[in-house]
């Protein structure tokens, strides 16, 4: 094979701390590395990597705010948002049956950006 795995999913925030206590409290990640500009979370697969954007630089300010592109996996999507909700979290719509079969939500971090709960059947 060509290439590995994927080691690193990149999200980005204007405001570090604000997002670092939704990505560890809120939906309950281990942060392995912490600095002012970045954050590395374990989520048993890839990582996920919380770096801060520059508000004033046009490029980096389109990377914040929007559909991210990245799903986690649970067992009780139902069960999984209604504990989020309980958390202070922003979902979008209630949980959503797919054509594929399996059911979709997404939830907002503080910046907006949009992240993926995917049950599979």
């Amino acid at each position: 094979m060509l290439l590995g795995p994927i080691d690193a999913i990149r999200v980005f925030t204007f405001d570090m701390a604000a997002a670092r206590p939704f990505y560890t409290e809120t939906l309950g990640l281990k942060a392995t590395l912490t600095t002012d500009d970045i954050a590395i979370f374990d989520t048993g697969g890839a990582r996920l990597i919380l770096e801060t954007a520059d508000r004033d630089d046009a490029d980096e300010r389109d990377l914040v705010g929007r559909f991210v592109g990245l799903s986690f996996t649970v067992d009780n999507i139902d069960g999984v948002c209604t504990e989020l909700r309980n958390r202070g979290a922003r979902l979008d719509n209630p949980p959503a049956q797919q054509d594929w079969g399996g059911t979709l939500a997404h939830v907002k971090d503080p910046d907006g950006n949009i992240l993926t709960l995917v049950q599979y059947p």
